[in-house]
């Protein structure tokens, strides 16, 4: 029994403070802009992957080059 009264706390609880949520609508806007940048930094990770595996890759092409290129010694 007791276990229901605590689900049925929490569930006031929630519904206060979702009242409370209801009447000040710039609340949420923290975590909306919070989102939003997490969303900017994970992309910017990602072109920063792409951009290093494409410059790595194209080094070592270029030193294959310049080592194919160079004379053999007898």
């Amino acid at each position: 029994m007791p276990e229901i009264q605590v689900v049925l706390f929490l569930i006031e609880t929630l519904r206060c403070r979702m009242a409370e949520a209801r009447l000040e609508p710039e609340r949420g806007d923290v975590a909306e802009k919070l989102v939003i940048v997490a969303v900017f930094v994970v992309m910017a990770i990602a072109v920063g992957a792409i951009i290093k595996t494409a410059v790595l890759g194209e080094a070592h092409d270029i030193s294959r080059v310049i080592t194919a290129s160079q004379p053999t010694v007898p």
